[in-house]
């Protein structure tokens, strides 16, 4: 019996749900500090401010992988407000460029998670190159 004990918790992590950690490609969106902090296999890359959901508005809490990215994305929702970079992960919600930059560092957005355009870029870039499977985005409190 005790010989099959590897085999089954070799089974379990098989189909145990996959984690942050797991991707290569973590974006970590704190809403009290109002930062991301990337991170690629475990290494911290880069510590961003952000803009998430203003009073009244929801950015939610959870963990999702990125489902689709857009380059050159307009808002459907929001009078065509420019998207840069966006990449999709939850819906309607995207972590995306902004030409509001005076406002990063404090709640701001309708929902999604604003970045500097630069960064913005720069994390597109990199979830293009790890795949969107490998590519995790963490929002907490």
């Amino acid at each position: 019996m005790v010989r099959f004990v590897p085999l089954i918790l070799a089974a379990i992590l098989a189909i145990a749900p996959v984690s942050a950690h797991a991707a290569s490609l973590v974006a970590k969106v704190s809403l009290a500090t109002q930062t991301m902090t990337v991170s690629h296999n475990g290494k911290v890359l880069y510590r961003w401010p952000v803009s998430t959901a203003r009073k009244g508005k929801i950015t939610p809490t959870g963990q999702w992988s990125a489902k689709w990215l857009s380059k050159n994305h307009r808002s459907s929702r929001y009078e065509n407000a420019p998207m840069p970079y966006a990449i999709f992960y939850n819906g309607h919600y995207a972590v995306h460029g902004t030409n509001q930059v005076n406002r990063l560092g404090r709640p701001a957005s309708a929902g999604c998670v604003r970045l500097h355009p630069e960064h913005a870029a720069r994390l597109f870039s990199l979830t293009q190159r790890v795949g969107l499977k490998q590519t995790r985005i963490v929002v907490q409190r």
